[in-house]
């Protein structure tokens, strides 16, 4: 389900209508957006708690953007651009769809965001607490947002009980293929960078070249695996038939929403088969 929903929450990241909506108020920058947005539920917070619940960007990166945007917006000026931005970009990608698919859509995703656990999930949790939308677009956006929020607390909850930092997880997760802007663009050193590799071979999960052991395999299945398990509440509680059916519905906007996400995406989000 991931795969079906977490391309409708990255146009927020990706689509041009969503950076001229946070620069509409002021949030000039990329990263300014970025942070200013996501953050936003948590209210005018400062860096620290951000550094923790976003978990893989390096402290003084976050520091930058942290609490300076809310001179230049606030968090309530950051969640109206972030969703008008999400909305016109939706509307661009989905307009040929029918507003009876998009409304049965939103009906089933909201259901499953209303089933997250809050325990011990920041952002999911903030974000299960905005206000309900009024439009499908605008609810199948916060929907997606909010699932793609509690996943990623689970994601930070099974990195950490595995013994990973930030660095050390993409440090890992270059040496396994992904594209090496995991690091560069989070902030840390190349020095951070060869420290957290050198900690990965002493533990065995690298080989002395570089290259994924057996071990380190088997031990990030495991934190995909548990992260899986603390995701799977709302899609018990929505039951096999309905996440059937939304699967259905979420695959055309999946299809659509990905060509807005580039090759070697950040964010690690595998295509659709097919």
């Amino acid at each position: 389900m991931w795969t079906h929903y977490e391309p409708l929450h990255v146009v927020t990241y990706f689509h041009p209508r969503s950076r001229a909506a946070f620069e509409a108020v002021g949030l000039r920058g990329y990263w300014r957006g970025y942070f200013a947005g996501r953050a936003a539920p948590l209210g005018a917070t400062d860096a620290a708690p951000v550094v923790a619940v976003f978990f893989t960007f390096a402290p003084h990166m976050v520091g930058r953007a942290l609490p300076a945007v809310w001179q230049l917006a606030t968090p309530a000026e950051a969640l109206r651009a972030r969703l008008t931005g999400a909305v016109q970009a939706l509307a661009e990608l989905t307009y040929e769809l029918p507003e009876k698919h998009l409304a049965e859509a939103a009906e089933l995703l909201e259901a499953a965001a209303l089933a997250v656990e809050p325990g011990g999930r920041v952002l999911g949790a903030a974000n299960a607490a905005l206000p309900r939308a009024e439009y499908p677009l605008a609810r199948l956006w916060q929907a997606s947002t909010t699932l793609r929020e509690h996943r990623g607390d689970g994601h930070v909850a099974a990195l950490v009980a595995a013994g990973l930092d930030p660095v050390e997880t993409l440090a890992w997760r270059i040496a396994d293929g992904m594209q090496p802007v995991m690091l560069t663009g989070r902030g840390w050193s190349e020095e951070q960078w060869r420290a957290a590799h050198d900690r990965l071979v002493g533990r065995g999960w690298l080989t002395p070249e570089g290259k994924p052991s057996e071990e380190g395999r088997a031990g990030f299945r495991a934190v995909e695996e548990a992260t899986d398990r603390a995701a799977a509440h709302p899609w018990q509680a929505l039951g096999t038939e309905r996440v059937d059916r939304l699967r259905e519905l979420l695959e055309p906007l999946a299809r659509r929403c990905h060509t807005m996400i580039p090759p070697g995406n950040p964010i690690g989000l595998p295509a659709l088969p097919g």
